[in-house]
């Protein structure tokens, strides 16, 4: 973290993905990197789920012995892996035995029921030997033989031992053994054999009532007892242990349940439980799962000392922590987190369901396999163990869950210490040549759910040989961007750039080809910004995908949200593309997290172009990136945002305040504007195009970790002029933010290298099919008018589309047009190859055309589309605007076509309408 005074790219300490980045240029046969090996340390099981028998309900709790894995919880039935729910389904009542090596069944049976109410195994333990394995939970009989909430089991003969008969007097949830036979027990009773035992209590091998007896005031739901044996951790609901007051944890003597070391109100909020507990004599820590209740609650991880049993480390994301296992140096959590902003980490996203971290530290590590939240409350796992068979080691999960890693999979899953099958993603690719003599190939890391480091490799024009090779770290919230500079190139040849991952093991496919001309010459506009230091540039030149290349050194790429408008003209800096918004749900957040600390001085810079009447946040500072849960930030800070009547505004928080300059003139009126704002120890000044229009002497702002978005964010009714929208509709161009406040004459010479933008007489109409339809030569008679198009050359597909096109505005003529489209969410709908867009000149209509009765297509190809190999993803083509403009006023058919045995499927005319097929034409003066 940079300190006080500075503007930080990312986070250096918690959470951040560090980059082993080679500085410089490489040509080809260059470059080498240390290769990543799957997986990365110290994780130790793959991220691969296992073939595994699964439950019809949930499993709460797992112990292992001797190989088998042993899964207590509320169902009625196991059935294979891959069999659906209410198929091949085996008797099994609350409780199953399986082979920790295969995932099936071993045999062991037994039924734990009630005669009354609904039976639950809630607590497994195994005795230091592994001759008992001990079944807690709300039953009243196995296997027809009485027992009252605890049995003991013979683990050789799967057979309940006769004469071990204690009697809970309600729910046992939590179990462990002692060395010398003890069975301690925490839950929902206040009786064991009829004496006073509140929420926990203990009984010897035989079942006799020991005088352990912490006397909580409410229920347990963890205990440990210390490896020395000579303490109990417990955890639970509770506020006092024996009278003294210790909150949902404390440490107790063995012998007799005394406090032997409270926690106070402050160490656990009354708001959160313990749910789980574990010990390491390796690395002498004990380990405790929190579930709390809001923000302010405890749901993370404790790391706590054996030696004094004082905390060493807190874990506190958000996402109620069920149950944990440590294996070799790493905790394995099974939880739903979903924000750890309060340690400096990704705000509040979708949900995570299992992750691991160094016993040492609190960071996350890159083992991401997942669950779904699943049946119940819902959660996800509520269980984890490790048991060894054959060789290998196994990570048992056990929940609620009816997914793992995307594929169906109810309440049982496993992890092994196995070689590692699963290749990363193909990265995504973004070219430029943004001076004479140099190709930039910028790429957003890719992910792999076990390996944080992977090795990537580049490729130009097809060579099998890389030209360029180096490692990088990602995780999930953090995907920094990797460049690599190609100095070997020559002005006006077209060259083309292909990218590998792997961890070591396994390599991912190829990107598709993304293609550049080489320059003859650099953008003065785009030099004046580089040497005036900015360490955020987004050009917005990618012609599809979600990746948003930063052209700075900092390497700080964005990531495009809902697929907004891609290489939209006239742009504002010739030579560059633009960025069209919906005004919606549209907008661009850098993909790392930054930390900002007041008073720090900075600048922020767009060129913006609308016609809009409802405003909108251009481009903002806020805490959450949003992408499925709570899409917004809740705290928003370094604003520009336009009113409802076309004037800027610049805006921070400050306090209570909310310090903000508004400009006194409108700028909606659909020309090119260039805004400046800057804040430093001089105070705050709004620029437009190229002169300040307003200061303010505020020189604070808000100090919190966030990301930069462009397009829109929550805006609050405290910021002056609140837009009616909170999203911004019109173009943007050339954003950039920097570490120092531009001084007048670095704002007017970027404005003046700009030259003279487009103005308002450029306009840009866009129209979407009157019909569409595709054809399939296997099934030749079928017409296929849905919501899907494809394109595909064996077996063929043809995909048509038949737009109305405007005529051209007095004066002007069509200087660009492009097919603007989204792939589906069909499995097969992204395409590494190349489609054609070609003009149809035989006749058809949508609801009767078939592959037999398909129309002849033109010989001329109006446009390709290249790197569509993403699903549920917006795209564009440019289109040849001068073949096209001879059809202007008219109806025009265009077809996707292909060589190639790669089908590509788009959505169509009768998908929602955020995903139809668009035409975009951009007119111009003659």
């Amino acid at each position: 973290m940079r300190g006080p005074g500075r503007l930080g790219r990312d986070r250096a300490g918690v959470f951040t993905a560090v980059l082993a980045l080679a500085a410089g240029a490489l040509g080809v046969g260059a470059a080498t990197a240390p290769p990543a090996a799957a997986v990365t340390p110290p994780v130790g099981f793959t991220a691969d789920a296992l073939s595994t028998y699964q439950t019809n309900g949930i499993v709460w709790t797992l112990a292992e012995a001797n190989g088998v894995v042993y899964a207590g919880g509320t169902f009625t039935g196991i059935r294979p892996a891959g069999s659906p729910a209410g198929s091949n389904t085996t008797s099994a009542v609350n409780f199953a035995a399986f082979d920790a090596a295969t995932g099936a069944p071993t045999g062991c049976s037994l039924s734990f029921t009630r005669s009354s109410g609904t039976a639950t195994v809630r607590a497994l333990a195994v005795s230091p030997d592994k001759s008992t394995l001990y079944v807690g939970g709300y039953f009243n009989a196995v296997n027809g033989t009485a027992v009252n909430g605890l049995a003991a089991v013979d683990t050789a003969t799967c057979r309940p031992r006769t004469g071990f008969a204690p009697q809970f007097g309600a729910t046992v949830r939590a179990l462990d053994v002692a060395r010398d036979g003890t069975v301690y027990a925490g839950g929902d009773f206040q009786t064991v054999n009829g004496t006073a035992r509140r929420f926990f209590g203990a009984v010897t091998a035989t079942g006799v009532l020991t005088g352990w007896n912490p006397d909580a005031d409410e229920p347990g739901r963890a205990l440990r007892v210390t490896p020395d044996g000579d303490s109990v951790l417990i955890g639970g609901d509770f506020f006092t242990v024996g009278g003294a007051a210790s909150h949902a944890l404390a440490v107790t003597s063995a012998a007799t349940g005394s406090l032997t070391r409270a926690y106070g109100a402050s160490f656990i909020p009354a708001s959160a439980v313990i749910k789980d507990i574990v010990t390491d004599s390796a690395s002498g820590g004990w380990y405790a799962a929190g579930e709390g209740a809001g923000g302010n609650s405890f749901d993370g991880r404790l790391a706590m000392g054996l030696a004094g049993f004082d905390q060493r480390w807190r874990d506190t994301c958000q996402g109620a922590t069920q149950a944990l296992r440590v294996y070799q140096g790493v905790l394995y959590a099974g939880s739903h987190v979903h924000d750890c902003s309060s340690m400096g980490g990704f705000p509040n996203q979708a949900r995570k369901h299992l992750t691991a971290q160094s016993v040492d530290d609190p960071d996350l590590l890159g083992w991401l396999p997942d669950t779904n939240d699943g049946i119940g409350e819902p959660v996800g796992p509520r269980a984890l163990t490790v048991s060894s068979r054959g060789g290998r080691d196994f990570l048992w999960v056990g929940g609620e869950f009816t997914t793992v890693n995307g594929v169906g999979q109810q309440s049982l899953t496993r992890f092994a210490n196995t070689p590692d099958t699963g290749a990363p993603a193909a990265p995504a690719v973004s070219v430029s040549a943004p001076r004479a003599g140099e190709v930039e190939v910028s790429w957003r890391s890719s992910l792999d759910l076990d390996d944080s480091l992977l090795t990537y490799r580049v490729y130009r024009d097809g060579g099998s040989t890389p030209v360029y090779t180096t490692t990088g770290s990602s995780l999930f919230f953090s995907r920094p961007q990797l460049t690599f500079t190609d100095r070997n190139v020559v002005a006006g040849r077209t060259y083309s750039y292909r990218i590998s991952a792997s961890d070591g093991t396994n390599t991912g496919g190829l990107s598709p080809a993304a293609t550049v001309t080489a320059a003859s010459s650099a953008s003065p506009y785009q030099e004046k910004v580089l040497a005036d230091g900015a360490d955020l540039y987004w050009r917005y030149d990618e012609a599809g995908g979600a990746f948003a290349a930063d052209t700075s050194a900092s390497g700080d790429g964005g990531v495009y949200v809902n697929a907004p408008g891609y290489r939209a003209t006239p742009s504002a800096v010739a030579g560059s593309a633009a960025l069209s918004l919906n005004g919606t749900d549209e907008y661009v957040y850098s993909d790392r997290l930054h930390h900002y600390t007041s008073p720090t001085p900075y600048s922020v810079e767009t060129w913006f172009r609308t016609t809009s009447t409802t405003g909108g946040r251009i481009v903002g500072y806020g805490n959450n990136i949003g992408t499925a849960r709570g899409h917004t930030s809740s705290i928003s800070d370094k604003l520009v945002y336009l009113t409802n009547d076309g004037r800027l505004a610049f805006g921070v928080q400050s306090g209570a305040a909310r310090p903000t300059i508004t400009s006194p003139a409108s700028y909606n009126d659909g020309a090119w504007h260039h805004a400046v704002a800057t804040q430093g120890p001089s105070g705050m000044v709004l620029y437009v195009d190229g002169a300040p229009v307003g200061t303010n002497a505020a020189t604070g702002n808000r100090s919190y970790n966030g990301f930069w978005r462009v397009g829109g964010d929550a805006m609050n009714n405290a910021w002056p002029n609140r837009p009616t929208s909170d999203y911004f509709a019109g173009q943007v161009d050339e954003t950039a933010v920097y570490p120092t406040a531009l001084t007048p004459a670095q704002v007017a010479a970027h404005h003046t290298l700009a030259g003279t933008p487009p103005g308002p007489g450029d306009s840009t109409v866009t129209v979407t099919p009157d019909e569409d339809a595709y054809v399939n030569a296997a099934a030749a008679n079928t017409n296929y008018n849905d919501s899907q198009l494809a394109s595909r050359g064996s077996t063929a597909y043809l995909g048509y589309l038949r737009f109305t096109l405007p005529s051209a505005p007095a004066g002007q003529v069509l200087k660009s047009a492009r097919l603007a489209f989204r792939t589906s969410s069909d499995s097969t709908a992204g395409s590494a190859e190349s489609h054609s867009v070609v003009p149809v000149t035989g006749t058809w209509t949508e609801s009767a055309v078939t592959y037999n009765t398909r129309p002849t297509l033109s010989t001329s190809v109006l446009g390709t589309i290249t790197g569509a190999s993403a699903v549920s993803t917006g795209y564009s083509a440019d289109l040849d605007a001068t073949a096209l403009g001879g059809a202007l006023g008219s109806a025009s058919s265009l077809a996707l076509t292909s060589s190639g045995t790669d089908s590509l499927r788009i959505w169509s005319s009768e998908a929602t309408a955020a995903y139809r097929p668009q035409l975009v034409l951009t007119f111009g003066d003659e």
